[in-house]
């Protein structure tokens, strides 16, 4: 299923991915450092959707309480949230 994510306190705007059977795909984010975010985007290809979400959660950038990484992360977990908790 494809999902969008408005993010918050972050230079990027949005978080666009695909979340199939646990695991993320097609990670986009619009706005923020370009090359960064799409390396972020290929690490994450095919990665469970749990492991995206422990790995990137509480990544600060700067003096900020959150990063683009970080709105990954929430992005993720709230649609494992949507399709109904947990996966792998």
């Amino acid at each position: 299923m494809r999902y969008e994510y408005r993010t918050k306190g972050t230079c990027s705007q949005k978080v666009i991915f695909d979340l199939i059977d646990g695991v993320v795909s097609n990670v986009a984010v619009v706005g923020g450092c370009d090359g960064n975010l799409k390396g972020i985007g290929r690490l994450a290809e095919g990665m469970a959707a749990a492991d995206v979400v422990a790995r990137l959660s509480g990544i600060r950038c700067g003096k900020k309480p959150t990063s683009c990484p970080d709105q990954i992360a929430r992005a993720v977990a709230a649609a494992m949230a949507e399709q109904g908790g947990a996966f792998r």
